[in-house]
């Protein structure tokens, strides 16, 4: 018998592992919470508005909405996380303490996310 402690594949699925996938919920949620800024620069970025247009479009948003979105984006990294526990049967407190330093990474990268992506739109802001 075999006791090596490979990665759980789970039956039905072919080479899906038993992880969480903390790059894509913390990419997600960080995306999400920084939406009021990012959306607008895009839409300057590929021309489809003008950059003064996306700048007082991105300045509204995040002087009056700002905060509407970061709980947007809490609110989409608590529902991904808790998919993503139950779909492993492991949505308990038990669960919770098995899975903590991934969750905290999830949570990590989704901050990093929202600073990644707060920096280069406060600078275009700037251009404008």
């Amino acid at each position: 018998m075999n006791t090596t402690s490979a990665p759980k594949t789970r039956p039905g699925r072919p080479g899906r592992t038993d992880r969480l996938p903390v790059w894509r919920m913390g990419l997600t949620g960080g995306l999400v919470g920084i939406l009021c800024c990012v959306g607008p620069a895009v839409l300057g970025l590929l021309g489809i508005v003008s950059a003064s247009t996306a700048f007082v479009w991105a300045t509204d948003l995040y002087n009056n909405y700002a905060w509407w979105f970061r709980f947007g984006g809490l609110a989409v990294l608590a529902l991904l996380v808790w998919l993503s526990l139950r779909r492993r049967d492991e949505c308990s407190l038990a669960g919770l303490r098995r899975w903590r330093w991934r969750l905290l990474g999830v949570l990590g990268i989704a901050v990093a996310t929202y600073v990644a992506l707060y920096a280069p739109t406060t600078w275009l802001g700037t251009r404008a």
